[in-house]
C-alpha cells in the first residue's frame, strides 16, 4: 500500500515576538472574562503608554480559546433512541470517521507485517513518549501511573532495542514514574536528556557533559536551555499565584519548561486561564506557549524539540548515517509531531500517532490507546526474539540441507 507521503504539521502557537529580552518582573495581571475584557476601558503600560483593551488582545485571546478547544476534543456520549429503534450513534459516527481516517494513518496493528519487513536485518530504535502512550491520559497528572504489565512490556522492549522516554515531563517525574533504570530519558520535550556517553557530542555541544545517572553509571547529559532555568522557576511561582482563584487549574514545574492545566477547569473559565497565561508572556519574549491535551505549555524559544531530541538520542547511541537502524517513535501529542516529522522527512523510521480520533499528522501509523500501544509493543519483542531464534538455528539448518 502506498502511504500518504505529506502531511501539514499542527501550527503550535507563535512565539512571542523577540522584542528587548527581559527577565524582570512581571506585570499586575487580574482575572477578568471576554465580557469584561469588551467593556473594560483603555489602560496604561509601565511605560506610561496608553494600551486597548478588548481589541488585539481579545482577538489574541480568542485565539487562545479556539486552540485550547482544538487541542481538548469533548468525550462522545452514545445516543440511544427512546423508542429502541437502531439509529447512528454518535459512538458509531465517530467508528465511521476514525475508520476513514485510518485510510491515510493505517493501524500498526494491521500493518505490523509491513513494518517488520522493512526492520529485518536493521538495529530498531525505540523512542516513546509517556502521557497519553505508557499511561492513559487522567484528570490528575501526578495520578498518571504506567500499568505494571505496560512497565513489563517496556522493560522487554529495553531488553531487545536501545530504548528512550522523551516526555514534556521533568526527567525526574518521568523516572518517578517509570522506574526503569534500562531506559534513557528525555524530559521536558527534549532539552533534559541522558544518553551513552560520546566524546563526540561532548565536543560538538557546548551543552553536553558527562555526569551519572541514576545507578551512578556515567552517561551524557544535555541540557541546551540551562540559562532559562531562573526565567522558569521564576514563571511558574507567578503561574501559581495569578491562577491560584481558578477552581481545579494547576501548575507544574518541569525544570525547563511550564504546564498549566485546564483539564479539571469548567470550560467557561478556560478563557480566563488562556488570558493570564497570554498576558504573562508579554513580559518574556524568549518564551512561548504550546497547546496539549487541556495543558499549556510554556517553553524557551529555543530551536530545540523533540525531534531533535531524537536526533541527539540517535547520535549517542551511535546509529546516526548507518542504513541498518531503525527508529520508531510513538506519541500521542502535538509535540510529538517534531519527532514524527524528523523520520518522516529523513524517510529513516516509522511515526506511529496514539490517537482515537482524526487528527493531522506527519506520523505514518497510528495506534487507538495506550492498550494498543502495548499489544504492539509485546508483537515487535516476540518478532526480535523469533529473529534471533532463526539467527541462532540457521548454521545447524545448512547441515540437513
Amino acid at each position: 500500500m502506498e502511504l500518504k507521503s505529506s502531511h501539514v504539521s499542527p501550527v503550535l502557537t507563535e512565539p512571542v515576538p523577540m522584542n528587548k529580552s527581559r527577565l524582570g518582573i512581571h506585570s499586575s495581571l487580574l482575572s477578568y472574562s471576554q465580557q469584561d475584557a469588551a467593556s473594560a476601558p483603555a489602560k496604561y503600560t509601565r511605560s506610561g503608554s496608553r494600551k486597548s483593551v478588548g481589541s488585539l488582545d481579545d482577538v489574541r485571546c480568542n485565539g487562545y480559546l479556539d486552540a485550547m478547544k482544538a487541542s481538548s476534543p469533548p468525550r462522545k456520549k452514545v445516543v440511544k433512541s427512546c423508542n429502541n429503534n437502531t439509529h447512528l450513534s454518535a459512538f458509531d459516527s465517530d467508528n465511521e470517521d476514525y475508520t476513514s481516517w485510518t485510510l491515510d494513518y493505517p493501524s500498526a496493528l494491521h500493518y505490523f507485517e509491513n513494518i517488520t519487513e522493512r526492520a529485518k536485518n536493521k538495529q530498531i530504535a525505540m523512542f516513546l513518549d509517556y502521557d497519553g502512550t505508557l499511561s492513559p491520559i487522567v484528570d490528575d497528572p501526578d495520578a498518571a501511573y504506567m500499568s505494571e504489565p505496560m512497565r513489563a512490556t517496556v522493560t522487554s522492549v529495553a531488553k531487545h532495542f536501545p530504548t528512550a522516554i522523551i516526555s514534556g515531563r521533568s526527567r525526574d517525574k518521568v523516572f518517578e514514574l517509570v522506574k526503569l533504570r534500562e531506559l534513557y530519558y528525555a524530559g521536558s520535550h527534549g532539552m533534559d536528556i541522558i544518553g551513552p556517553v560520546s566524546d563526540t557530542l561532548s565536543n560538538n555541544h557546548p551543552d553536553c557533559v558527562k555526569s551519572t545517572d541514576y545507578e551512578g553509571k556515567e552517561i551524557s547529559l544535555f541540557q541546551p536551555a540551562k540559562e532559562f532555568l531562573p526565567m522558569i522557576d521564576e514563571v511558574f511561582r507567578t503561574l501559581v499565584d495569578i491562577t491560584k482563584h481558578i477552581k481545579g487549574a494547576k501548575v507544574e514545574n518541569h525544570k525547563f519548561c511550564v504546564s498549566v492545566h485546564y483539564r479539571n477547569v469548567d470550560e467557561n473559565n478556560w478563557i480566563t486561564v488562556g488570558q493570564l497565561v497570554h498576558d504573562m508572556l508579554k513580559d518574556y519574549p524568549r518564551l512561548r506557549s504550546t497547546h496539549g491535551r487541556k495543558v499549556l505549555e510554556i517553553r524557551p524559544v529555543i530551536d530545540w524539540n523533540k525531534g531533535k531530541a531524537v536526533e541527539f538520542l540517535l547520535d549517542s547511541l551511535g546509529l546516526t548515517n548507518r542504513d541498518d537502524v531503525l527508529p520508531i517513535y510513538i506519541g500521542d501529542d502535538k509535540t510529538d509531531e517534531d519527532a514524527f516529522k524528523v523520520l518522516r522527512e529523513s524517510n529513516r523510521g516509522y511515526g506511529i500517532l496514539v490517537s482515537s480520533v482524526r487528527k493531522e499528522s506527519n506520523a505514518l501509523y497510528s495506534l487507538r490507546d495506550t492498550s494498543e500501544v502495548m499489544k504492539f509493543l509485546q508483537l515487535l519483542v516476540n518478532w526480535k526474539r523469533q529473529q534471533d531464534d532463526d539467527k541462532k538455528q540457521a548454521p545447524f539448518l545448512g547441515i540437513w540441507f
